[in-house]
């Protein structure tokens, strides 16, 4: 049963392969209930897979998740699906172009069967920050930054006990990101909303998050606070270049 003391989210030992190939070999994470936890690292190195396997689109994993204290298998139940919620990196991508906001807005509250949807869809959009005149139009009416806000009102609907990040700002204009960013970290004081965020970007992940979790081949090589960023000497080289790129601009 989940106490105040639980974590949000649990991950001992998990392990995903994709054919012969270990893509996240042995990973082990853990985030406070209103905690944030970043994993950095560069392309190919299994971050993503490591949020697929948590969302359960990849479920070709073993260890084990727990959310909330409650044990998560590879198939999942609706409460399970409920429990975490996933944003993707490309927001247009992750709509149906065909659908209004109104549409895909209500299309996880009939799947939970949750009720009150009017009243709902108007919080979920006044929390993002956006018009009610956004629900009667398409995604490809709005900009990139609208969009993923939609993204992250979809997500927060079923009031997940985690967030999962993917790149949430690498496909949108350098003018856009920050918004996004101020966004969540609003939510994330407001809402006492846990997140984990995964980017290639340390500046991004170092703003977001309370711990940052440095990945090569599919390991973490270091786990620091925010505050032992600066002038930290990391385990593996190609992580220590990422450190001090990121420290040097």
């Amino acid at each position: 049963m989940a106490t105040l003391n639980t974590p949000a989210l649990r991950i001992d030992d998990l392990v995903v392969r994709r054919g012969s190939a270990l893509v996240v070999n042995g990973v082990s994470i853990e985030v406070p209930a209103g905690g944030s936890l970043g994993i950095v690292g560069e392309s190919g190195c299994g971050k993503s897979s490591i949020l697929r396997a948590v969302a359960g689109i990849d479920n070709q994993w073993s260890g084990c998740i727990q959310v909330a204290g409650r044990a998560i298998g590879a198939r999942r139940t609706l409460a399970d699906r409920r429990a975490m919620q996933m944003v993707f990196q490309d927001p247009l991508a992750a709509l149906n172009p065909s659908h209004t906001i109104d549409e895909i807005l209500r299309e996880p509250l009939v799947v939970h069967g949750m009720d009150a949807h009017e009243a709902r869809i108007g919080e979920a959009l006044r929390t993002v920050a956006l018009p009610a005149t956004v629900r009667f139009r398409f995604p490809g009416q709005l900009s990139g930054g609208q969009r993923q806000r939609v993204c992250i009102a979809r997500a927060l609907l079923v009031q997940p006990q985690v967030l999962l990040l993917d790149e949430p700002t690498s496909a949108l204009d350098v003018s856009v990101q920050a918004e996004v960013l101020n966004l969540l970290a609003r939510l994330r004081r407001e809402q006492y909303q846990a997140f984990v965020l995964v980017s290639h970007d340390l500046h991004v992940v170092a703003h977001m998050c309370d711990r940052v979790a440095f990945m090569v081949g599919g390991r973490f090589t270091d786990v620091l606070t925010r505050d032992q960023l600066r002038g930290a000497s990391l385990h593996h080289p190609e992580a220590q270049r990422l450190l001090e790129a990121a420290l040097t601009h």
